[in-house]
């Protein structure tokens, strides 16, 4: 499949030419001091591009190398990406979803699942327009979405805003919540509805957490497999459906605050 990128315009190569011509056609003539320098190479900020076709990769380092303060690796597979993201973790990723050896979607939940690149803010590239397709691309963690033909130049913009507010925290986590039926200590592993004591499995209670954390949000059964479950367990997704289904059972009357929203997953509502 082929898939168009919209290069950064005429005008803007014709400038970047003409401040080039200037500078070498007097090599012997220091600059001015309105002139800035090009950031040191220790300060300045390191992405890494995930894509598989290599004319897109270099136009995108091209346009993220123009400005001086920012160094481009590229790799073109998810196997190569993990592997760079390993040895060096780099302060932001674009990445492909449509990779070779381990999908985009892959790559991204392995690297939110490893401490080094847990809040490393990741951008997403893909030719997938559907909604399904950009909830399930941020549920993975991603921290923005942009979808193929796109502009070079508009990605940068996209770059450099994200390197500037970094990766937001993962919501701090509840020590009790107090609800109309609902009653829970999470730090004393405590759950009453209507003032009797329910009885949870750890699964069942971890859950009941995450979504009492989340409350208010919807957050898709593959989120919920990589924060409750964690990935190195390899279930299917109708697990989460059975672990709800019998959190719902158990608490009763609060059991209707867990909404399921068709197509998406689950809320818990107040």
């Amino acid at each position: 499949m082929t898939l168009h990128v919209i290069p950064p315009s005429r005008a803007d190569d014709a400038r970047a030419a003409s401040a080039v011509g200037a500078a070498v056609a007097s090599p012997t003539t220091r600059p001015g001091p309105q002139r800035l320098a090009p950031a040191s190479r220790a300060s300045r900020k390191r992405v890494l591009v995930v894509e598989d076709e290599q004319d897109i990769a270099d136009l995108i380092k091209h346009t993220l190398e123009r400005g001086g303060d920012v160094d481009v690796e590229t790799v073109n597979s998810g196997d190569a990406a993990l592997k760079a993201a390993t040895e060096q973790p780099p302060d932001l990723v674009v990445l492909d979803l449509n990779l070779p050896v381990l999908s985009g979607l892959e790559v991204c939940r392995i690297l939110r699942q490893r401490s080094a690149t847990a809040t490393v803010p990741i951008i997403m590239l893909t030719a997938r327009t559907s909604e399904g397709d950009r909830i399930t691309g941020l549920d993975s963690g991603a921290d923005d979405y942009v979808t193929k033909p796109f502009s070079v130049r508009e990605l940068a913009a996209r770059v450099r805003a994200a390197l500037r507010r970094g990766r937001p925290a993962e919501p701090a986590q509840a020590t009790t919540y107090q609800g109309t039926h609902l009653t829970a200590d999470f730090d004393a592993v405590a759950v009453t509805v209507d003032g009797v004591a329910v009885k949870l499995t750890r699964r069942e209670f971890e859950l009941l957490r995450y979504l009492v954390d989340n409350r208010n949000r919807v957050l898709s059964r593959d989120r919920l497999l990589e924060r409750v479950w964690g990935y190195d367990h390899y279930i299917e997704t109708r697990s989460v459906d059975v672990h709800v289904g019998r959190l719902r059972a158990k608490l009763g009357a609060a059991g209707r605050q867990i909404e399921t929203v068709v197509g998406l997953g689950y809320r818990f509502v107040e």
